[in-house]
């Protein structure tokens, strides 16, 4: 029997607790009824210009080894989140974060966070962020603004924002697939279902 079996899934607390470096105050667990499935939500680098995809400026697509990276990355995805309505006016959105220690058990959920003063979600060292390099996705409460920060084959980090990923078919076609993949439990299934049936 693994170790992994007897591993306990993370508690809110737990949750808010590894967040709070990065200025980020947990607010809840997001437990809406009908919610973009996050693992299709991690889609987001595949989804197409034609799909709405908005990049960042050339100028905010910065290496992994740039001494500045974390500024610069910053700098980008705040730009990103507030021009496309990613925040809500309390600065609040839904974070992707996994619940379980262990990638055989994954639980990934999103969880509702406000973004505080002084934060820094690209050099923070949050796990939930990325380790190497800044790596997570983000949700607007509405589920309207889906974006992305991560790192590219070739060593460079960038955010993207994704315009109502209800409407992208890789979005759609992938969480279709999750209604039918047994790697995925009952509820998760059933969640994508829900998702795709009020899209």
């Amino acid at each position: 029997m693994s170790n992994s079996e007897f591993c306990m899934p993370l508690t809110d607390i737990e949750i808010a607790a590894e967040l709070a470096p990065a200025g980020l105050r947990f607010v809840e667990r997001d437990r809406a009824t009908v919610r973009l499935p996050v693992q299709a939500a991690s889609l987001a680098p595949s989804c197409r210009h034609e799909d709405g995809r908005i990049d960042a400026l050339p100028h905010e697509i910065v290496h992994a080894d740039d001494p500045d990276m974390a500024s610069k990355i910053n700098a980008g995805w705040f730009r990103l989140a507030v021009e496309s309505g990613l925040l809500t006016e309390d600065r609040e959105f839904l974070l992707s974060v996994h619940y379980s220690d262990t990638v055989q058990e994954p639980e990934l959920a999103w969880v509702r966070v406000q973004l505080l003063e002084p934060w820094d979600v690209a050099g923070s060292g949050v796990a939930a962020l990325g380790t190497y390099a800044p790596e997570f996705t983000a949700l607007s409460v509405d589920g309207q603004v889906l974006m992305r920060t991560t790192l590219w084959g070739d060593g460079t980090v960038s955010s993207l924002v994704v315009p109502s990923p209800a409407t992208v078919s890789i979005i759609r076609d992938y969480a279709e697939s999750m209604t039918r993949d047994p790697y995925y439990s009952q509820a998760v299934q059933q969640a994508a279902r829900t998702w795709l049936a009020q899209g």
